[in-house]
């Protein structure tokens, strides 16, 4: 499955299938909210968060290719990733792109 930012493949034209999303919510832990609280007085980076994060958008990708795979597409194209605040302490990390199918030039 090609996954692409662009909006096009090069060598190829496309049939547009339709848009589609992959998700997940992910929620803070106290251990984690601990550590972090320790590094913001020290300063450098929260890995604890950074991990979480990495995590979630590899989660949220694998679930948008799989639901283009379902429709038998051949790419996932425009991708764009977004997050927003669900409730205190939860967010959720949205991936989404065109999925369609690939016609060489």
């Amino acid at each position: 499955m090609i996954v692409s930012s662009t909006e096009k493949v090069p060598g190829f034209e496309y049939e547009i299938i339709e848009v589609v999303f992959g998700n997940t919510v992910r929620a803070k832990n106290i251990g984690k909210d601990i550590l972090a609280a320790l590094k913001n007085i020290v300063g450098g980076e929260l890995e604890e968060y950074t991990d979480m994060l990495s995590n979630a958008r590899a989660e949220a990708m694998n679930r948008m290719i799989n639901e283009a795979g379902k429709l038998k597409a051949d790419a996932v194209l425009n991708v764009r990733f977004t997050t927003s605040q669900t409730m205190a302490g939860a967010a959720e990390l949205l991936a989404y792109g065109t999925a369609v199918k690939l016609k060489r030039n």
